[in-house]
């Protein structure tokens, strides 16, 4: 068991293990609801939105955390007010919000003539490089996403699988969907420091999605995906340390890596052959459950 435990008796690969758990049960929180409403892109164009934030942070010397904060709260600001135009398709005002962001971001560090801003790290993050500091970040953004997801939780099931049902029993559609895209925001914003807005997206998606292909109900998703993503932090960690790779990308490969298990192992489910149940004894086709309940 050397091999296993070896890693994490260095200070700063612990450290690297409690960021990555946290970040973990922060994007389970947030990614469930990105992929049980397909909103992949819209995670994806908001964890490369942040670039204006950083690179304007990084050049007036400021702080990298804010500036992303900053410019995630743009971002989802700018969606809700497109999304509203009956005329312009949600996806058409992501991808224009995306494009404009990453280039202003480019052109604010092409004017930076010492490279201040560090591409690398803001893309790939340096998860050995946690601070004492950073754990206490995560820490209060957990304990912000639970509440969040848990004041919003009726709203938000509504809002995933019926938005007119959502209209119609009073729960403001349009504002559980501004409140989700804030869960979001502070998902990628908490994390991206930790493990970089490219592989943030894997732990946000990755674990939800694997998850959902065997559980019925969205807590045990959310409780599904942050276990999923805590053991690929343990084991990308491990692997990292015998190996030589670069940690935050090895826990991301190995969070993608569980989800085509995942769903190997549900398509070979699906192709089993099933017995139909026997039928009610007053008649007609036995009752359908429902695919998720609250």
């Amino acid at each position: 068991m050397d091999w296993l435990l070896a890693p994490f008796g260095v200070s700063f690969v612990e450290r690297a293990l409690w960021g990555g758990l946290l970040v973990s049960g922060i994007c389970a929180l947030a990614g469930t609801w990105v992929v049980l409403r397909g909103m992949a892109f819209l995670g994806d164009a908001m964890s490369h939105g942040m670039l204006p934030g950083v690179a304007a942070a990084s050049l007036l010397e400021g702080s990298l955390f804010l500036g992303a904060a900053v410019s995630a709260v743009a971002m989802a600001a700018g969606v809700t007010a497109l999304s509203r135009s009956p005329r312009l398709s949600q996806d058409t005002g992501i991808g224009l919000l995306f494009v404009g962001m990453l280039a202003t971001g480019v052109i604010l560090v092409s004017h930076s003539q010492s490279f201040a801003v560090d591409l690398t790290a803001f893309l790939f993050g340096d998860v050995l490089a946690v601070r004492p500091g950073d754990l206490a970040v995560l820490a209060a953004a957990l304990v912000a996403a639970a509440v969040v997801a848990a004041a919003g939780h009726r709203a938000f099931v509504a809002l995933a699988f019926d938005p007119r049902k959502a209209r119609t029993l009073g729960l403001r559609p349009r504002l559980a969907h501004a409140l989700m895209l804030g869960l979001l925001t502070l998902a990628i914003t908490a994390s991206f420091h930790v493990v970089g807005t490219l592989l943030v997206f894997g732990l946000l998606i990755a674990p939800p999605a694997a998850v959902v292909l065997w559980a019925r109900s969205v807590p045990l998703v959310m409780a599904g995906a942050a276990l999923l993503g805590a053991l690929s932090t343990v084991a990308g960690l491990v692997v990292s340390w015998h190996l030589g790779t670069a940690a935050g990308a090895t826990i991301a490969a190995t969070a993608v890596a569980l989800f085509f298990l995942s769903a190997l192992a549900a398509g070979l489910r699906d192709r089993r052959p099933r017995h139909a149940p026997p039928p009610p004894r007053g008649g007609g086709s036995p009752r359908k459950e429902p695919e998720y309940t609250s």
